[in-house]
């Protein structure tokens, strides 16, 4: 059954579940959002937005080195207490992290850590990209929001296809490891190094 983009925002919206796995509720339900929101629920993933809100003051900081030594990545992921903290899934996670960083270079963490200036200079780029290929004017924004929809998995690490598996992103990773584990998982900031290349960091924090 085919899915509407709008549907699958919608649940993600309503459940904090990854959007991989509302897709597939979705199609499992027939389309129906109350029974994907049941099928969700059953799995545990629409648990993961309701530890949004909880302290996560524990964690570990992992490092990565690629390339022999001439890429660096550091880590700091968070959770609630030192128990998950010692998790074999919450540190392969973290070091799973620290590899997304080194291959795919992400400026931030979450969408809405972009500076509001920077966002209206890329929109602006895109709109005059489009007029310059001949979009009617009519699509011009529609055509802007999809190509800022691409500069966010470039640029968020949240909204990045994970490198091991580009059906899912980042976020779905995180929100399937909360559902797992039962904590709220944080991924507060890490710092990107390349040999010759300016340090890409991001001190911003966000939760699954």
């Amino acid at each position: 059954m085919q899915i509407e983009a709008k549907a699958v925002k919608a649940l993600r919206e309503k459940t904090g579940a990854g959007m991989m796995d509302c897709k597939k509720a979705l199609q499992e339900a027939g389309g129906d959002e109350d029974k994907a929101v049941v099928i969700l629920r059953e799995k545990g993933l629409a648990a993961a937005a309701r530890r949004a809100d909880r302290v996560a003051s524990q964690g570990i900081v992992d490092s990565y080195i690629h390339l022999g030594g001439k890429i660096g990545v550091l880590v700091e992921v968070n959770c609630e207490t030192d128990f998950v903290a010692r998790n074999d899934e919450f540190r392969e996670f973290t070091r799973n992290i620290c590899l997304q960083v080194a291959a795919s270079n992400p400026r931030y963490i979450n969408k809405e850590d972009i500076p509001a200036s920077e966002l209206e200079k890329e929109r602006e780029i895109l709109r005059g990209q489009a007029l310059r290929e001949g979009k009617p004017e009519k699509i011009i924004e529609r055509i802007v929001e999809g190509r800022i929809n691409k500069y966010y998995q470039e640029n968020c690490l949240l909204e990045q296809p994970y490198i091991k598996d580009p059906d899912r992103t980042i976020r779905d990773l995180l929100s399937e490891l909360i559902a797992k584990i039962g904590e709220n998982i944080v991924i507060r900031r890490f710092s990107r190094f390349a040999v010759g290349e300016e340090a890409v960091s991001s001190n911003n924090c966000t939760a699954g």
